[in-house]
């Protein structure tokens, strides 16, 4: 079965083993370890780890289309947010008469506005089933419609790339708006728990850490199900030739949609994780900044390989974090100097480096094989 096929390589093995003792350590430190121990992993380090890891599933969404599509999305911040407002819509739903207003149905900011019902695109989030589906759905859709156009006009380079970032720039605009329903400029903020679990709590701050591991690691089992499945080949092939890709007989139109489609929704998963460990969703995530983001944590890990997208994503958002505090006002200056020192220095990114390493060691001549010599 190509779901398979990727638990028997070597770096798909290596990277579910290095993701999920760091999933096991961190726990082990976090519940047995006393508070004034250096080794102690606090909350707020757990909910940090696991939005890095939200950011990691996200960043691996991007690399399937750009590093073996060659589709350079610059909307996929939309497609994360989507995801992120349907779980917010789903646990403000949850907060019931325990809001400020105490309304059982209207969240806060709907009494604050004097609405007098709940939308329509409201009703059924109160169920949970009902909620994660639309956290599939919802980026899904858009994806399908908005690739379903723009691969059937063979609109492809930097074009695709300007008519994304349009994308993720409109919606943000539209869901500024307070009339959308959406909490406006304030988002929707002020959860009280998921599943019935507090949000607040340390046991639902590691259950949600390691949640997002598992949701990390089916992530990529899947892309790598994708990019090593003859799928992946035609993808390859289209990334390289569309033109005599499309002379063979494919329809390359299609490739291009399903992958596009199951990259949005991936997306989508990562915001919904983000959404209950960040505490906020608002229309910021749609910035296209934070999709030109994205695209730069995928260049420095390593274009076209899935684990170097994991490894930028954390790096570079680590990095964000120390260089926030220390120098705030000069932090995208870093970013920026980074990027180019990374492109200048290492083309292929960080996986790349790695690659030339291994390879390198690999053709070193064994003592054996000296002494034959």
């Amino acid at each position: 079965m190509w779901l398979t096929r990727p638990l028997q390589e070597r770096s798909t093995q290596v990277f579910l083993g290095v993701l999920f003792a760091a999933l096991v350590v961190v726990s082990a430190l976090h519940l047995f370890m006393p508070e004034d121990s250096a080794l102690y992993v606090s909350s707020y380090t757990v909910t940090l780890l696991g939005k890095y890891l939200c950011y990691a599933l996200l960043a691996v969404a991007v690399d399937l289309v750009w590093g073996y599509l060659g589709i350079l999305s610059l909307g996929h911040g939309a497609f994360f947010a989507l995801g992120g407002y349907a779980m917010g819509m789903y646990l403000m739903r949850q907060i019931g008469d325990r809001g400020t207003y105490g309304d059982p149905i209207l969240p806060d900011f709907m009494v604050f506005l004097n609405w007098q019902e709940l939308p329509w695109y409201w009703h059924g989030f109160d169920m949970a089933w009902f909620a994660f589906l639309m956290v599939l759905l919802a980026p899904g859709l858009l994806a399908l419609v908005f690739g379903f156009l723009a691969f059937r006009s063979r609109v492809t380079g930097v074009y695709l790339s300007i008519i994304t970032q349009a994308l993720t720039f409109a919606l943000m605009l539209a869901f500024f708006r307070n009339e959308m329903g959406f909490g406006g400029n304030n988002g929707l903020t002020d959860f009280k728990d998921i599943l019935g679990f507090d949000l607040r709590t340390d046991a639902t701050r590691l259950g949600l850490f390691i949640a997002t591991g598992i949701a990390l690691a089916i992530g990529y089992v899947i892309c790598r199900g994708i990019v090593t499945s003859k799928l992946g080949r035609v993808s390859i092939a289209c990334r390289d030739a569309e033109a005599r890709t499309r002379f063979l007989g494919y329809r390359v139109e299609r490739v291009q949609l399903f992958v596009f489609v199951v990259s949005a929704m991936l997306a989508g998963v990562a915001g919904a994780l983000y959404v209950p460990q960040v505490g906020i969703i608002n229309p910021s995530e749609f910035s296209p900044l934070f999709s030109i983001e994205i695209v730069v944590w995928v260049a420095l890990g390593g274009r076209a390989t899935l684990y170097g997208a994991v490894i930028g994503a954390i790096l570079v958002n680590y990095a964000k974090t120390v260089f926030t505090g220390i120098m705030p006002d000069a932090w995208l200056f870093a970013l920026g100097g980074l990027f180019v020192l990374v492109t200048v220095f290492l083309p292929k990114g960080i996986a790349g480096l790695l690659h030339k390493r291994r390879k390198a060691e690999t053709a070193e001549p064994t003592p054996a094989q000296e002494a034959t010599a």
